[in-house]
């Protein structure tokens, strides 16, 4: 099967794409790092006036009731401009955790705010299989930008309350601004809390992989750009075949991630068993994290020392992409979840 965007998602994405070349993020990101979130939010504002944060929300609670193909057009775009605050949580966690919920009335209260980018949302998970923004070394539960969001939630099992924020906890990107979180008031439980967990965590989890290819392909043309002006014995260092040979792997990769995510986005949007869901969602998360991190790295070697220093723009989709591609699951849970699926479809016991 060829798939393709439509004429419509390739406008959707132009237009996001505009508003983050306009926007001049690395400024907005280094004072979204500082604390300093005014900028940010202006920029987030713009991209729910696009469309980009109510997508996956159904018309009935605000949104625009768009599906996961969609969604990762959004993100990849959001990520190619590496734009602050916790845009999966409100654009596609927390809708899809909330929307699973067998009570209706949770999504309706909350979801139209976070549609429209009236307020902003942060969720952090506790459950054996999914990991969220991270954990510390204790196992304390952390939640992206918890001290700006307006929506705090946490869930812990067959748990889901509203978050009680503590401590920050330092990040290796300054703009992912991590807060321990704890148990407050409950709003649900129950096994339908469970399998509502599950599926705002594979949501996520898409929506991060597509930042991570968005990523990665800034940071490649950013590399292509620079090899064309950086000269070594007179001559442009892109013209040197080793050079030529580290960004066509880039390149590579980052195409080879892109069919990954659009099958687990329409698998996803199919509504295929949790096994399948977990098995492509999980392929597609690891190839862009593997694809983004390949990425950062030829980046940086054909930058050279500048590429190291924090003045440098580099800098910002570099740690970016670090901390992305621990995000909603570690590369080694992620391939755990394809290794048990595989498992699982072919009967043999783990």
């Amino acid at each position: 099967m060829r798939f393709a965007l439509t004429a419509e998602q390739n406008d959707f994405a132009a237009s996001l794409r505009k508003i983050g070349e306009s926007a001049k993020t690395p400024g907005v990101v280094r004072a979204w790092g500082a604390g300093d979130s005014a900028a940010g939010k202006a920029l987030i504002g713009q991209l729910a006036e696009a469309g980009a944060l109510g997508l996956t929300i159904t018309e009935d609670n605000g949104g625009f009731g768009a599906g996961p193909v969609e969604l990762i057009v959004a993100f990849t775009e959001i990520g190619r401009a590496a734009v602050p605050g916790p845009l999966v949580e409100t654009a596609a966690a927390i809708p899809a955790l909330l929307q699973a919920l067998p009570d209706s009335a949770l999504a309706a209260a909350r979801l139209p705010e976070l549609a429209e980018g009236a307020k902003l949302g942060t969720l952090g998970l506790a459950t054996a299989s999914a990991v969220s923004a991270g954990s510390a070394a204790s196992g304390t539960v952390l939640a992206l930008d918890a001290d700006i969001a307006d929506l705090v939630l946490l869930a812990e099992g067959d748990r889901l309350s509203v978050a009680v924020v503590d401590e920050q906890v330092t990040s290796i990107d300054a703009a992912r601004r991590l807060f321990a979180v704890h148990q407050g008031d409950i709003l649900a439980e129950g096994a339908g809390v469970r399998e509502a967990v599950e599926t705002a965590f594979d949501t996520a989890a898409l929506a991060a992989a597509a930042q991570l290819l968005g990523a990665g392909r800034a940071l490649l043309d950013t590399s292509v750009e620079y090899v064309k002006q950086r000269q070594q014995f007179g001559t442009p260092i892109g013209r040197y075949q080793s050079i030529k040979h580290h960004l066509a792997n880039v390149l590579i990769g980052l195409e080879m991630a892109q069919p990954l995510l659009y099958r687990a986005a329409l698998t996803l949007q199919d509504g295929t068993d949790a096994t399948t869901r977990a098995r492509d969602v999980s392929a597609a998360k690891l190839a862009a994290g593997e694809a983004a991190y390949q990425a950062a790295r030829i980046a940086l070697q054909v930058h050279g020392a500048i590429g190291y220093t924090a003045e440098c723009d580099l800098s910002l989709w570099l740690t970016k992409v670090t901390a992305l591609r621990s995000a909603w699951g570690t590369p080694d849970l992620h391939r755990s979840r394809i290794a048990a699926a595989l498992r699982a479809e072919s009967g043999t016991a783990a």
